[in-house]
């Protein structure tokens, strides 16, 4: 049963970023120190799609903005954890990560403005 969720570049992109954070706490979970940003990176990264999922499960109404608000902030939360990283995840990582994650803001703040558009 689709419910249209699944359609939704965003929230695929941040299903995608879960999978990818997934693998980049396993190295970071080596160290000590790095065991403390990966479970950082795992709530934030693991808030924006299930941010996503809340809101587009509570209809089209005020909410929904409300949670994509809250999936965006994580976002920029998971960027934040991911730059803290550079001394244990790859340099490339860290900036297709830090991409990934400014397109997923971006698509979300543009979801965001249509919603509350179409509210006029």
């Amino acid at each position: 049963m689709n419910d249209g969720l699944e359609e939704l570049r965003f929230y695929k992109k941040a299903l995608e970023l879960w999978d990818l954070c997934w693998g980049d706490t396993e190295i970071l979970r080596k160290d000590f120190r790095g065991m403390e940003i990966a479970k950082q990176l795992i709530r934030s990264c693991g808030s924006i799609s299930a941010n996503i999922e809340e809101g587009y499960g509570r209809g089209f109404g005020k909410e929904y903005p409300h949670f994509l608000r809250i999936a965006r902030g994580s976002a920029r939360e998971s960027k934040g954890w991911y730059q803290r990283s550079k001394f244990l995840l790859a340099a490339d990582t860290i900036n297709e990560r830090c991409n990934t994650l400014d397109g997923l803001i971006a698509m979300i703040t543009k979801s965001i403005e249509t919603l509350e558009n179409k509210k006029r």
